[in-house]
């Protein structure tokens, strides 16, 4: 086993300044949009990326994925959205197993609603406490860093589906035990 790359004393500190800021950045956001709308920064999220689409309308997979969430807590959320009357739920005409996430006219206005106060919280939590430079170079940080985890997230994927292939050929490969 080869020796990890521990972090210098700089990298920790990046490490940890940067776990805190994301952690207290979100809790905030969350706590305020909660607090000024009774929405949740997920739904928002749910809400958002809907509200972007054609039609304002996306397939749950697909939307599990644009908003980063995983597709058991997606339903959960779409399911509540649904409850509120911010989100249909329409079934894929050319697939069963498929559904789209559709949203709703009222959800379209809540979003509205909501959207000013987040706005005014995001940029006064970090735009305004960041040079425009800053900014830029935050830009190109995060991008990086979400690069490189679709990258690893893939190769992952790619790794379980060809193991899960290789265990299905395996297994139609072994003979039948049947007992006479």
């Amino acid at each position: 086993m080869t020796e990890p790359r521990w972090l210098d004393q700089d990298e920790h500190h990046t490490w940890r300044s940067y776990l805190a800021a994301t952690r207290l950045l979100s809790a905030q956001l969350d706590r305020e949009l909660q607090r000024d709308s009774g929405i949740p920064q997920s739904y928002y999220e749910i809400l958002v990326r809907l509200s972007e689409s054609p039609d304002r309308r996306l397939r749950m997979s697909d939307l599990a994925e644009v908003s980063d969430s995983s597709r058991s807590r997606l339903s959960h959320a779409v399911a509540r959205l649904v409850a509120n009357g911010w989100v249909e739920r329409e079934s894929c005409p050319t697939d069963r197993r498929g559904a789209f996430a559709v949203l709703t006219d009222d959800g379209f206005e809540a979003l509205t609603n909501a959207a000013p106060s987040h706005v005014s919280s995001v940029r006064s939590h970090l735009f305004d406490r960041l040079s425009r430079e800053q900014m830029l170079q935050l830009g190109e940080i995060t991008d990086a860093i979400v690069a490189g985890l679709r990258e690893s997230s893939a190769e992952i994927e790619q790794e379980c589906t060809s193991r899960q292939q290789e265990g299905a050929v395996r297994h139609e490969d072994r003979p039948s035990s049947r007992v006479a």
